[in-house]
């Protein structure tokens, strides 16, 4: 298989990922990205027939990956993708087999999501000039994001008709085009109808159709500008590095959890799939609790990582709890 015939193969499974399964703009790109790193090792071992390949090439392909230096998670999405890849394959004739399914999946490293403290969220949300009109809706982004748990690419994909003020819902797009319905709180519903009325109406124009927020030439706002902005704003207001939008989803959901909020509630705003990928969320608050206990209460004579603070100590509990599985 020439390069020629590689890229047209590439195009049919692209389309395939994007009408069958209906996967988003940016899913069908990493898949792609992924599958470039077969590509590679394909010329590397001048390979060219697909039929020939085995799972013993394949897993040759995967201690190449690691010698390369990439991290178990990056190999297990690259081998789901190749997994994906061949079942699409074989179902179309293309290949006889499908070597994948003899490959075993390497084992994920278990790591607790970083999230902020209700007092760090309320520094990062201020952080925003609100005198200005791109502070306005900077803020107005932060809050929805927070307030109702949303995804980077769910913010951005936003339009007029999925937002009912009065009722405080969002109609949001998320992973594999499934719709849900999220709410927010009275903040971001005073902030939200400030942008569209003060700010929109002034940056909309041709190219705007009903995309809530814009930049100010008029055009939808991009996924890597909010994230840029979340990660200017959390140095403002003195925050950790490393700090991202879907850190403040993290604290959402921790925070709900928490408040005493139930996990199925919280799989619904989050919009998963499954509890499971949820009920990670209580193993940050159970270790929280822990922290918590062990710092406060009178009894507790040894406080060897008690006095530090929960940001530093939460390394301690992923890395047992990451051990214990």
């Amino acid at each position: 298989m020439n390069e020629q015939e590689w890229q047209t193969l590439l195009k049919e499974f692209k389309l395939f990922l994007k009408v069958g399964k209906g996967l988003a703009r940016l899913t069908i790109r990493n898949y792609t990205t992924d599958l470039e790193s077969f590509s590679e090792y394909l010329k590397e071992t001048e390979t060219s027939n697909l039929n020939h390949i085995t799972h013993h090439f394949l897993r040759n392909y995967l201690a190449w990956l690691i010698k390369l230096g990439y991290v178990r998670n990056s190999i297990v999405r690259k081998l789901s993708a190749l997994r994906t890849f061949y079942k699409w394959m074989t179902n179309n004739n293309i290949v006889s087999s499908d070597p994948t399914s003899l490959v075993s999946t390497p084992k994920l490293e278990k790591r607790l999501p970083i999230f902020l403290s209700v007092t760090e969220v309320e520094f990062l949300l201020d952080a925003p000039d609100t005198s200005t009109e791109i502070g306005i809706r900077d803020k107005s982004i932060l809050e929805l994001i927070y307030g109702a748990g949303l995804r980077v690419s769910e913010v951005v994909g936003l339009n007029l008709e999925d937002v009912n003020i009065e009722l405080q819902e969002l109609r949001v797009l998320g992973k594999g085009s499934k719709v849900r319905v999220v709410l927010f709180g009275t903040d971001a519903r005073i902030i939200l109808e400030a942008y569209l009325n003060q700010v929109r109406t002034i940056w909309m124009n041709r190219y705007s159709y009903n995309a809530i927020f814009l930049n100010n030439r008029g055009r939808r706002l991009s996924q890597r500008s909010i994230q840029l902005k979340v990660t200017n704003y959390s140095r403002k207001a003195g925050l950790m590095s490393g700090v991202h939008p879907h850190t403040l989803r993290h604290s959402f959901a921790t925070h709900l959890l928490d408040g005493g909020a139930d996990l199925r509630v919280v799989q619904e705003l989050l919009g998963h799939s499954s509890p499971a990928t949820t009920q990670i969320y209580t193993h940050v608050t159970q270790a929280q609790a822990r922290h918590v206990y062990m710092s406060a209460h009178p009894r507790v004579k040894v406080k060897t990582q008690s006095d530090k603070k929960w940001g530093i100590y939460r390394e301690d509990i992923d890395y047992k709890w990451a051990k214990s599985k």
